[in-house]
């Protein structure tokens, strides 16, 4: 780790250290229309979501346990953006469907004008990113402590969310070559210019 002018830059920084892109758009596109509420039992399948960018203001990290509608635990990091700016968005979920196959749905936004979210979370089982930049970087804070960037309120009720455990926290951070394997996707809002939804035969996940 090196430090320069209050800022921290780590190069293939990998697994759950580094916050996701936030980037189900089906899921992002659906908060923002009120449709979904901002807690839900999430599927228990996992979908992938990569970008080439990802800038944002105010980020938070922490552990969390979140539960299928079967009553299952799936153990999660969550990375939370007061704001993020996404270019090159794609997420995609692979099924297989009786009688026809492998398909897979995928969508894709933000390659001219980069998609926009507030107050966005994603609940990830792994995550990678080529090239990180955090400005103003805490470790080790409490995840009741988390101030610099948000923290679900349901989470924080949650009997999973533990807050004295240990938390991450940066007034801003810029990632490149995004990759994500996630379980589910919240936002306040999400504007995604763009967006196209294609359902594909075989395996097309996201790169």
């Amino acid at each position: 780790m090196s430090h320069r002018a209050g800022r921290t830059r780590w190069r293939r920084f990998a697994v759950v250290l580094v916050p996701g892109v936030a980037a189900c758009a089906a899921v992002g596109v659906a908060m923002a229309q009120g449709a979904l509420a901002a807690s839900f039992f999430i599927s228990g399948q996992k979908f992938r979501v990569t970008a080439d960018t990802l800038t944002a203001r105010g980020f938070s990290l922490y552990g969390m346990i979140d539960v299928t509608r079967k009553q299952e635990l799936v153990p999660v990091v969550v990375s939370g953006f007061r704001h993020a700016t996404v270019k090159g968005l794609c997420q995609s979920v692979v099924v297989d469907v009786p009688v026809v196959g492998t398909q897979t749905l995928r969508l894709t936004g933000g390659e001219g004008r980069p998609a926009e979210a507030s107050n966005l979370f994603i609940d990830a089982t792994s995550e990678t990113v080529a090239d990180a930049n955090f400005g103003n970087l805490d470790i080790g804070v409490a995840q009741g402590a988390l101030t610099k960037g948000p923290v679900k309120s349901s989470d924080r009720n949650s009997r999973f969310f533990d807050p004295d455990g240990v938390g991450q926290q940066a007034a801003s951070a810029t990632l490149t070559d995004v990759r994500v394997n996630a379980v589910a996707v919240s936002a306040g809002t999400f504007n995604i210019p763009g967006l196209s939804l294609r359902v594909l035969s075989g395996d097309h996940a996201c790169p």
